[in-house]
C-alpha cells in the first residue's frame, strides 16, 4: 500500500496544484514511484490521454512531474462549466451528461465508489500518492456531499498540509478561520500548515508565523517565495487575468504581437505557453471589452460553451473586430477548437449537446459549418496529422477535446491538417474538415497543442515576420523534432527541476517526510 499525503488550500488559486506538481518531482528524484491524485477537479483545461480519454490538464503536469504517464485514475472526475449553473460531467475520462449543481450534488454519493476504485489502482502500483484538494475544505455547505476535500482525506486516511496564500493577504485569518470550521476530526488530520507566494524579508514575518503557530497548535512547516521566472500549466483561468501578458516587454520592443481574444469559457489556454516563451513574440489576453490593438495575429481560443461564446464576441464587439481586421488582410487569425468552429459560417446545435441557442451564424471567416449531434461521440484522442500549408508541410502532433463536427461548403477552402492517427490507431481522414483548414490569411483547427511542435510554430512565425517585412529567423528544415510530449522549445523537465528546488528551499522537508511515512527512519527503510 502506497503512502499518501493530501494539499489542501484555504481558498482556490493558492498554489495547491503547484505544490502538488513540486512534491511529485521532489519524490520522483528521491527515487519513490510517484503519482498525482484530485478525485474531482472543476477545469476547462483538460488533456486527452493516450488510450483517448480526458483528465485535468493539472493533473497531466503533475502526471509529467512525477516523469508519469497520466491516466485519468489520477482525476476520476471532470467538471468542465458549460454555464454559471451546470457543467460537463466527465467520468473515469468519459462524459456522462451536462449537469446543474443540484443534480450534480445529487450524484456525489455514487461518485464516492468510483473514486477510491480509482485511488486503490494508484495505491497498488506507486509508493507514494500526492492527493490534492480543492478549494477549500470548510466550505460548510458542501460538506455534506462532499468528495473531493476532508471526505477524501478520512476515507483515504491521509495526512493533510494547509496551504495559504500570502500574496491574497489575510493569510493568518484565512488559515484560522478554516481551521475553526472543520471539526474535531478534520482538525486532527490536518498536520502542518505551509505558506505560500510570500515577497519580503522573513524576518518580519516569524512574529506572524510564531503566533500561528501557537493560536492553531500546528505546526507551520515552510514559507515558499513568489516566483514569476517558472514555467508551471496553471489549471485554470481562475489566473488568467485580462493584465496578463502586460507586464512583458511592450509589443514595440517585439517582432510580433499576438492577442487571444479572453473568452468567458475560454478552454486550454495552455495552448499558447510556447509561443509566450518566444523571445521575439509580445503575447497578452485581450478582454472584458478592452478593444484588440494592432496585432500580427489573432487568436480565438477553445470554448466549452462555443455559441454562447460566440455571442459573448458579437455582444461585445469583438466579433465585428476580428472581421474587419481578417478581411482588411491586417493580420493572421487562428482558431482553435471551439474558436475554429466559430470561425465558420455558421455553428448548428439542434440537441443542445453544447448550448440552448440552437443555432447561429458564425464570424463567416470560413466557409464551413460545424454541427453538434448527441449521437456523435466526443472526440479525445492524442493525434498525429500531416499539415499542408503554404509557410509548412511536415507531421505535427497534439490532442483533440472536441464535440461538434466541421464540414467544408467551398471548394476553395483547404484542409490544413489531414489526421493520419488517434489514439494510437491509424485511420484515414475524409476530409471533413477533421484536422482543420486554411482560407486565405484565417486557419482553424481542433487539435490543441499545435504551437508546441517547434518546427511548425517556428514555420508560422516566420511567415508573419516575412508578412511584415522582416527577415525570417526559421531553423534548419531539417531539424527533427523532440519525441518528448511535451515538444515545445520549452525545457520541462527542466522547469520541474527549478520548482522542485524552489520548495525543498522553503520547505522543512524532513517535517514532509515525516507527515508522509511516520518517522524520518521509515523513509529510508
Amino acid at each position: 500500500m502506497a503512502k499518501r499525503i493530501m494539499v489542501q488550500g484555504t481558498g482556490s488559486g493558492v498554489g495547491k496544484s503547484v505544490i502538488v506538481a513540486a512534491l511529485c518531482r521532489i519524490l520522483t528524484q528521491e527515487g519513490y514511484k510517484v503519482a498525482p491524485f484530485k478525485s474531482q477537479n472543476m477545469s476547462l483545461n483538460s488533456y486527452a490521454t493516450a488510450d483517448g480519454l480526458e483528465m485535468g490538464r493539472a493533473q497531466a503536469f503533475q502526471a509529467f512531474a512525477a516523469r508519469k504517464e497520466p491516466t485519468v485514475e489520477m482525476n476520476p472526475i471532470l467538471l468542465k462549466p458549460t454555464s454559471d449553473t451546470g457543467a460537463q460531467v466527465i467520468v473515469r475520462g468519459k462524459p456522462i451528461g451536462n449537469m446543474t449543481a443540484v443534480e450534480y450534488h445529487d450524484y456525489k454519493p455514487t461518485a464516492l465508489n468510483l473514486i477510491q476504485d480509482c485511488f486503490e489502482k494508484l495505491d497498488r502500483e506507486n509508493d507514494v500518492v500526492v492527493i490534492e484538494g480543492a478549494g477549500s475544505p470548510a466550505e460548510v455547505n458542501l460538506r455534506e456531499n462532499d468528495v473531493v476535500n476532508m471526505s477524501i482525506a478520512k476515507l483515504l486516511d491521509a495526512p493533510v498540509v494547509l496551504v495559504g496564500d500570502i500574496d491574497k493577504g489575510g493569510v493568518f485569518a484565512w488559515v484560522v478561520g478554516t481551521l475553526e470550521l472543520l471539526d474535531e476530526e478534520e482538525r486532527e488530520l490536518v498536520k502542518a500548515i505551509l505558506i505560500n507566494k510570500f515577497r519580503g524579508d522573513i524576518e518580519i514575518l516569524k512574529p506572524g508565523l510564531e503566533f500561528l503557530e501557537k493560536r492553531v497548535n500546528k505546526p507551520v512547516i515552510g514559507v515558499i517565495p513568489y516566483f514569476q521566472d517558472i514555467r508551471i500549466q496553471e489549471e485554470d483561468s481562475v489566473s488568467l487575468s485580462v493584465a496578463k501578458g502586460k507586464t512583458s516587454v511592450t509589443s514595440e520592443e517585439k517582432a510580433i504581437t499576438i492577442e487571444v481574444v479572453q473568452l468567458p469559457h475560454i478552454a486550454n489556454f495552455t495552448d499558447f505557453d510556447a509561443l509566450e516563451a518566444e523571445n521575439d513574440v509580445s503575447l497578452r489576453y485581450v478582454g472584458g471589452g478592452e478593444k484588440l490593438s494592432e496585432p500580427d495575429v489573432i487568436i480565438i481560443p477553445g470554448s466549452k460553451n462555443t455559441i454562447g461564446d460566440l455571442s459573448y464576441l458579437k455582444n461585445s464587439g469583438y466579433a465585428s473586430q476580428i472581421v474587419d481586421k481578417a478581411r482588411g488582410g491586417k493580420c493572421e487569425v487562428f482558431g482553435i477548437c471551439g474558436g475554429y468552429q466559430m470561425l465558420c459560417s455558421s455553428i448548428t446545435d439542434p440537441e443542445g449537446v453544447e448550448s440552448k441557442l440552437g443555432a447561429t451564424e458564425g464570424l463567416g471567416l470560413l466557409p464551413a459549418t460545424t454541427v453538434f449531434e448527441s449521437h456523435a461521440r466526443k472526440m479525445t484522442n492524442q493525434v498525429r496529422a500531416m499539415a499542408d500549408l503554404p509557410f509548412y508541410t511536415g507531421e505535427i502532433s497534439g490532442y483533440e477535446i472536441h464535440m461538434g463536427r466541421t464540414y467544408f461548403s467551398d471548394g476553395e477552402i483547404k484542409n490544413a491538417f489531414r489526421i493520419f492517427e488517434r489514439s494510437g490507431e491509424k485511420v484515414v481522414d475524409d476530409g471533413d474538415g477533421g484536422g482543420g483548414a486554411v482560407y486565405g490569411n484565417v486557419i482553424g483547427t481542433y487539435i490543441h497543442g499545435i504551437f508546441d511542435n517547434d518546427a511548425f510554430r517556428q514555420a508560422f512565425l516566420d511567415h508573419v515576420r516575412v508578412r511584415k517585412g522582416r527577415s525570417s529567423l526559421r531553423a534548419d528544415e531539417t531539424k527533427t523534432q523532440s519525441e518528448d510530449k511535451n515538444n515545445s522549445g520549452i525545457d520541462w523537465d527542466a522547469e520541474y527541476n527549478k520548482l522542485a528546488d524552489v520548495v525543498r528551499s522553503g520547505v522543512d522537508m524532513d517535517k514532509i517526510y515525516d507527515i508522509i511515512f511516520f518517522s524520518s527512519s521509515e523513509r529510508h527503510g
